[in-house]
């Protein structure tokens, strides 16, 4: 039975965002798992709304704020060991981090 470890890495900051996804690679390729991606996905432009107010009143508005999205998804397939030092990893504060674990089995013998 085959295990793939699904990574969504999301942030504002790309800088940092790349740092984590280069560290995560490196970890791979020392330990000699298999990794597909980074994949990356279209950076998405979130607009939110201010009020100067609770009631949200929308003659009383600041600016809206207005940030970016950065997306990287990464697969590690087998090796257990690199999935779990990864999902384990102290990171940077803005970095948000979703682990997804699917087991595969092959077309062998039931």
């Amino acid at each position: 039975m085959t295990f793939i470890t699904k990574i969504l890495l999301q942030s504002g900051n790309r800088p940092v965002l790349d740092k984590v996804v280069s560290e995560i690679r490196s970890t791979a390729e020392r330990k000699g798992a298999d990794l597909r991606g980074p994949h990356s996905e279209p950076p998405k432009r979130i607009r939110v709304p201010q009020y100067k107010t609770l009631s949200g009143d929308e003659g009383q508005q600041f600016r809206n704020w207005d940030y970016t999205v950065y997306t990287r998804k990464i697969e590690i397939v087998g090796h257990n060991g690199v999935s779990r030092r990864v999902a384990e990893m102290n990171f940077p504060p803005g970095i948000r981090v979703e682990v997804e674990l699917e087991q595969v089995q092959g077309m062998g013998k039931a």
